[in-house]
């Protein structure tokens, strides 16, 4: 039995695929590699066919038409025959050590039949251009070293979230929760780190520093250049995750289950206000307005719960161009702090 599906979505991988890769690799047989290339013009799919025919049984190389990230997380999921469920992007790596500890944790609780719906582990920012790294954990959070449940959880800051770098599904829940991912967009996984999470109710932290996570270079999507240029993505993403729950389901959850999915919501709308609002233009304008107008018509008990929101309902009370100013210096400040943790 494979333990774990790592799906590595790929798209102009060349320069990194063989890291990413060569990290999983230290699975052996007890893991599945699934390298999506997702329609690449450069050697990545001759990269991903090399690993298949050195590792058979171990590594499978899907080609496909591109579709964007999303699309290359939607085909893992579909062709995954690992009991869990874990996205790796190309670009990063797994960290070996903890690595063999999240291995040798599920193989326990697989052998106990006690197994989890969700692994939660700690994940780290590597920068590229000044050559620092910090942790992302949840030691304050989550109960260690023993299953818990949501009701058991305590509440995360406001610059701390569960990513999908955090997260490893049980292949089957993530399956019973429907999710299919947006293609053809930008980030989309914090969407992947939203959907699913009521669906699992055994969970499991962790605390290894097991992803590392590159940050910094100028072509990744996290660049701030990148986000602000791509807000009609994060606006497209906003909108999955608002259409997800409805107020009445969000407001039936348990206490602390209902406080993270709202603090979700809450940080990654923020996030579409610096995107959106950092420039300003007739589409923005737009695109923004159509973002609420849908979900006023569709749930205006969770419109009005998400505008009573203290941020929110402080940056509706100014210009647009004061939502820019305001917005772009959170942004900043909260990065600040990140960084240190």
């Amino acid at each position: 039995m494979k333990l774990i599906t790592f799906a590595v979505p790929s798209y102009n991988s060349q320069d990194y695929l063989d890291k990413c890769v060569n990290s999983l690799l230290a699975g052996g047989d007890e893991v599945e590699i699934i390298i999506v290339d997702d329609g690449s013009t450069d050697n990545t799919g001759k990269i991903a066919d090399d690993y298949q025919n050195k590792y058979p049984g171990i590594v499978r190389a899907v080609h496909k038409e591109n579709g964007g990230h999303g699309s290359g997380v939607n085909k893992g999921l579909e062709c995954a025959a690992g009991l869990y469920y874990k996205v790796v992007d190309s670009d990063d790596w797994l960290d070996g050590e903890a690595y063999k500890k999240l291995l040798d944790t599920i193989r326990d609780h697989v052998s106990q039949g006690i197994e989890a719906d969700l692994y939660i582990v700690n994940f780290v920012y590597e920068h590229v251009n000044d050559n620092t790294s910090y942790v992302s954990n949840y030691v304050k959070n989550f109960p260690q070293n023993r299953f818990f449940g949501w009701e058991e959880i305590k509440p995360l800051k406001l610059w701390k979230m569960l990513l999908m770098h955090s997260l490893v599904y049980k292949t089957e829940k993530l399956r019973e929760s429907g999710i299919v991912m947006p293609e053809h967009t930008f980030y989309v996984d914090n969407y992947f780190a939203y959907q699913p999470l009521a669906y699992m109710h055994k969970l499991y932290y962790l605390n290894v520093d097991l992803y590392r996570y590159y940050i910094g270079r100028s072509d990744q999507s996290v660049n701030v250049e990148n986000v602000v240029k791509r807000y009609a993505d994060q606006i497209r993403c906003m909108r999955y995750m608002l259409a997800a729950y409805s107020y009445e389901e969000l407001e039936a959850m348990c206490r602390p289950l209902k406080k993270l999915m709202y603090h979700i919501l809450h940080v990654i709308m923020c996030n579409t206000y610096f995107f959106t609002t950092a420039k300003d233009s007739p589409e923005r304008r737009a695109d923004f307005k159509v973002m609420w107008d849908e979900l006023k018509s569709r749930d205006e008990k969770l419109y009005r719960r998400i505008k009573r929101m203290p941020a929110f309902f402080f940056l509706d009370m100014l210009s647009w161009k004061g939502k820019g100013r305001i917005t772009t210096a959170s942004y900043k400040f909260l990065c600040r702090h990140v960084k240190r943790g």
